[in-house]
């Protein structure tokens, strides 16, 4: 089973049952290395039930499962392998009274939740300008990645205090409709082991062995709750990169990897440093990047397959020269040889994309955005799982709002209100509300829950792909998209969610089953208080309503087709490819203006720099213009300073490096790299460049707009983004622009017309 194996990852499978922690550098085999060990420890007699295996994707999850299968003769699917959603949605449902919830609830993905606390907002006259939906959501979600209940946060201002107040209604609005949202999954069942210690106990003597995928990626409650799971007695084995930590914006905490260092692993470090992906340039340059990152655990990737092609680096006068470069060298690529789907043109910012896919789909090159609109995120499909989730759980509110009136049945936005009313009146949901109603509006409504009640009745007696065809019918969608001109997509969507469905109940074992009533899992059992085993049941219909929340975004339907593939580089992690283009790589885009002024925020972007480079297996482009069309505007450029962190012996600079009339960015934001100066920023202004041709429009010395006289290298002070320095003028009259480098708030482009400017004297 091992032999197989380098000498670190044998030594990293093969560690006694302790806590360890596997700092596994990018295409340094982790995968192989996780489902190796846990087949290594069932070879020496552990049960394949004591294991808690927990990844980030349900991609990672199957591949896992896989992998075991090829390597044991065992079967997998009683495994407690998946996400931390997916687990504790498992947990949950098993112990849901417990967990004090009704055993039909719902998960609210993102979109879902955001709608809920729209209506929230609606329904108790709160100002949706000072407390707009999505900051309540971020706020709410925030609390419980913390552990967090309302009661327990301290507000020190008014605002905050409004902010749990409004969590506090959005709790029990939550629980008056029997849903929960992702962030509640994983804060429920912390909670469940918590504050029931038989239930804590029994798993944590079950599982034995605790092993964690991209341990970087976890926050603060995902820590506490394997922690709490795995008491004094489970081993953890944490497998994870500091240096791929790229989702802070996420709640991911990289300090994680460092606590379980210190407090568990103490010193038990395995590192996998030999790559099998990419060439010797490649990794090369990826080291002395990060490198530059201070308190790193430490590790350098190395590869015994050459050192391959240099870095290839190029810049373009604007985004779209840049974009048209980019094609031709697909071109070129195909041409070698280089199939479509082995390329990839990586941003930074998804409204880079914009230019790029005008410049493929002009070239009639076949190309596909990846993370693009998820197949159960269309607006057929969620319409479609709406009327499910009714048929399941009638007291779902977002899901009554989402379809009551689509198609529509004459039931109103007034209706809806007063509906409204009575709901809250009587302290309960649409659904039950209802009958209140009286007149048109009451006639309506009826006739739509009868519709609810009509379904909920066949579901009993369909399979589940015959009650998603009768969904379909029965709701008027069907209907509804044949009359559109442009529904025929939709349709053929509806009908890939039956096929999604039959794959479901076949792979579930349910092919057979009602759609009603019988238990997911026969064999599964909770327990109580007094340790008695308890059945729990869950019907199909919940079990794939749970999976469609739990897959929402995970995956993507692929087209037939071979194609480039065009993504962000937070969607590229995991991924590799034999071309990869890194395009954008300008000061204020890469790294990001906003995370200049964050806490670790360079360090991220670094890091995700480093993600973007080790992407690569054969050849790596990295491309920047110094003109670039961005939110309606042009903005002019400075060079990344990531290039300057770069190793000549690993680059080659298809244009000339020093002769492009950009400003240095050794000097941008005040770092001091090489002590170049504003003088000899200016002057590298004053250089023309035939690769460029841009000197004359971004080199001005000096600019008049009304009474103020604005120059290169002069400060200026700005009411929301504080005192700054001019970097580069444009235009004139009306279209006069300045690109200035603020303190704190990074790079930014301003027309001179409208930002209402102080120049600071002698500045």
């Amino acid at each position: 089973m091992i032999q197989n194996l380098n000498p670190e990852q044998a030594q990293a499978v093969t560690q006694p049952a302790q806590h360890t922690l596997i700092l596994a550098g990018a295409g340094s085999g982790k995968t192989r290395v996780l489902t190796t060990r846990m087949a290594w420890l069932m070879q020496q007699g552990v049960s394949p039930y004591a294991f808690l295996a927990v990844t980030f994707t349900n991609k990672a999850a199957r591949e896992m499962l896989m992998r075991l299968n090829s390597l044991l003769p065992i079967d997998t699917r009683g495994m407690w392998v998946g996400t931390f959603h997916g687990l504790c949605n498992r947990l949950l449902r098993l112990h849901h009274q417990d967990a004090g919830l009704v055993q039909s609830f719902q998960i609210l993905d993102s979109a879902d939740q955001l709608a809920a606390i729209r209506r929230l907002i609606k329904a108790n006259n709160i100002d949706d300008e000072k407390f707009a939906p999505r900051d309540v959501q971020r706020f709410i979600n925030a609390q419980k990645e913390k552990g967090l209940r309302p009661q327990r946060i301290e507000a020190y201002d008014p605002h905050t205090r409004r902010l749990v107040e409004i969590y506090e209604i959005y709790q029990q609005q939550c629980e008056r409709e029997g849903v929960v949202d992702f962030a509640e999954l994983l804060l429920r069942a912390y909670e469940l082991l918590q504050n029931h210690a038989p239930l804590r106990q029994h798993y944590q003597q079950r599982f034995t062995h605790i092993l964690i995928d991209e341990f970087q990626d976890t926050n603060p409650l995902q820590y506490a709750w394997l922690t709490l799971l795995a008491g004094g007695q489970a081993a953890m084995f944490a497998v994870g990169d500091d240096d791929q930590s790229i989702y802070a914006f996420r709640g991911a905490d990289i300090s994680n990897m460092k606590c379980f260092e210190r407090d568990y692993a103490k010193g038990n470090v395995v590192r996998l440093e030999q790559n099998y992906r990419s060439s010797g340039h490649i990794l090369d340059a990826a080291n002395a990047l990060i490198s530059h990152n201070a308190d790193r655990l430490g590790k350098k990737l190395w590869t015994d397959a050459g050192q391959g092609e240099t870095v290839r680096i190029i810049e373009k006068a604007s985004d779209a020269l840049e974009a048209q470069w980019v094609i031709e060298e697909i071109r070129a690529l195909l041409r070698d040889g280089f199939p479509h789907d082995e390329i990839a043109v990586l941003y930074r910012s998804n409204a880079q994309s914009r230019v790029l896919e005008h410049q493929l789909f002009s070239s009639g090159i076949p190309y596909k955005v990846y993370g693009g609109q998820r197949f159960f995120e269309r607006q057929e499909i969620k319409h479609v799982l709406a009327y499910l989730r009714l048929i399941d759980n009638p007291n779902d509110d977002t899901s009554w709002l989402r379809v009551v009136n689509f198609p529509t049945r004459g039931i109103g936005a007034r209706s809806l209100e007063q509906l409204g009313d009575y709901a809250r009146q009587y302290n309960c949901s649409l659904y039950r509300a209802v009958p209140y109603m009286t007149g048109r509006a009451g006639t309506n409504l009826g006739k739509f829950v009868a519709l609810i009640n009509q379904l909920a009745s066949q579901a009993q007696m369909l399979n589940l792909p015959e009650l998603i065809e009768q969904v379909v019918h029965d709701s008027g969608l069907l209907d509804h998209y044949k009359a559109d001109r442009e529904g025929a997509e939709r349709l053929e969507n509806m009908q890939e969610l039956v096929n999604a469905a039959t794959v479901f109940v076949t792979e579930e074992g349910l092919a057979d089953e009602v759609a009603g009533r019988i238990p997911i899992t026969p064999e599964a059992k909770s327990v109580d208080e007094n340790g008695n085993a308890v059945l729990a049941a869950m019907s199909p219909l919940g079990a794939f309503l749970s999976h469609a929340s739990l897959e929402a975004g995970d995956n993507q339907a692929q087209a037939g087709q071979a194609a480039v593939q065009l993504m962000t580089i937070h969607a590229a992690k995991g991924l590799e490819f034999d071309g990869v283009f890194i395009t954008g790589l300008e000061e204020g885009l890469f790294p990001h203006e906003n995370s200049l002024a964050e806490l670790d925020g360079l360090e991220e972007e670094r890091r995700l720099m480093y993600v973007a480079l080790t992407r690569g297996r054969k050849r790596v482009y990295v491309t920047l213009a110094q003109s670039r069309m961005l939110h309606g505007k042009t903005r002019y450029a400075t060079r990344s300073r990531f290039l300057d962190e770069l190793p000549e012996e690993n680059v080659k600079w298809l244009t000339p490096r020093q002769a492009a009339p950009v400003v240095s960015s050794a000097w941008v934001g005040g770092f001091g790299r090489g002590g170049a100066s504003w003088d000899q920023a200016r002057s590298n202004y004053g250089q023309s460049s035939s690769t460029g041709g841009m000197a004359s429009t971004v080199a001005k010395s000096g600019l008049v707009v009304g009474d103020q006289h604005f120059r290169v290298g002069q400060g200026v002070r700005h009411a929301k983004f504080g005192e700054g320095t001019v970097l580069t003028l444009s235009g004139t009259g009306t279209e006069a622009q300045a690109q200035i480098h603020f303190r704190d708030a990074g790079t930014k482009t301003l027309a001179l017309g409208i930002a209402k400017l102080d120049i600071i004297v002698g500045g």
